[in-house]
């Protein structure tokens, strides 16, 4: 998407961001040079379509799986901040991404032979019904070949037409997932919970092999079949500047630690460090802390 966030000077910034192209950019940052980090979605035709593209391929992320799609665009979003906690501002309605499972085949071959395929909440919000049934349908027949499919719930209620949608599709998401990576937060609202080990047990029950909820400052609750329960406290930040993108890149930092073979507590170590470098700087991504080395 467009991101439209706080500059300085009082003024708004224009760039490219949005939950699962952050989780891939910095997952691009976090691997080795010669593993493939590529994004699936749909744009449009436009200039602005365009120049996102041009953009990813840049940063060093795959675009050869992006379909185009006339008379559609990219969604927009804007940013605001209060004390350093972000709400957003949307406007989808004519974003090409709302068709990405559309072209069944498209979308299959897109899945075929990824190591890990990661999607979110928003991923499935904005899909309707059929073509949310049609994604999560291609997900498991990835799953079944072998891909580890990894789902961050990230919450976006007012995407969903109501409550009972929203969880219905949450837990949709989650009965195809391998790793689950909710937010203590939005479960809460989602579904009532007050505990970490709550949230554990449901994604458990649909079938997930990890589970790690992020909780903001608090305690970070992490478990897997393999490894049992870990608690994790991330590191203190006094003041957060901007929360934008704390949880895409915590699940790029996890989903790269895991895949380059580090212990559960070692990779929700490296990921709350990572997510309380990125809440020190504004927007969501974040390439000063790798010039600097900050992450390493």
């Amino acid at each position: 998407m467009v991101e439209m966030a706080p500059a300085e000077n009082g003024l708004y910034a224009m760039g490219f961001a949005g939950d699962t192209f952050n989780t891939a950019w910095y997952a691009r940052r976090l691997l080795p040079e010669d593993w493939a980090v590529d994004y699936f979605s749909a744009v449009g035709t436009d200039g602005v379509s365009s120049d996102m593209i041009d953009f990813m391929a840049r940063e060093g992320v795959g675009t050869s799986l992006v379909r185009r799609v006339p008379d559609r665009t990219v969604g927009l979003y804007m940013i605001q901040l209060k004390d350093g906690e972000r709400s957003f501002s949307y406007w989808r309605g004519q974003s090409a991404a709302r068709t990405l499972a559309d072209d069944l085949e498209a979308l299959d071959h897109a899945l075929a032979g990824a190591e890990i395929i990661y999607f979110s909440g928003i991923t499935l919000a904005i899909l309707d019904d059929t073509a949310r049934n049609a994604f999560c349908d291609a997900l498991a027949r990835a799953r079944m070949a072998g891909s580890h499919i990894a789902f961050d719930t990230n919450l976006r209620p007012r995407l969903w037409p109501g409550p009972e949608a929203m969880r219905a599709g949450l837990m949709q998401g989650a009965a195809v997932a391998d790793t689950v990576l909710p937010s203590l937060d939005e479960e809460e609202l989602a579904f009532g919970d007050t505990r970490a080990d709550d949230t554990i047990a449901r994604y458990r029950e649909a079938g997930a092999s990890a589970v790690v909820v992020k909780n903001g400052q608090q305690t970070c609750t992490a478990w897997s079949a393999k490894e049992g329960m870990v608690r994790h406290a991330p590191p203190a930040v006094a003041r957060p500047v901007d929360s934008t993108a704390a949880g895409d890149s915590f699940g790029a930092a996890f989903l790269a630690a895991r895949a380059q073979g580090a212990g559960l507590a070692d990779a929700v170590a490296q990921a709350a460090r990572l997510a309380s470098q990125v809440i020190m700087t504004r927007g969501a991504l974040a390439p000063a802390l790798f010039d600097k080395g900050d992450t390493t």
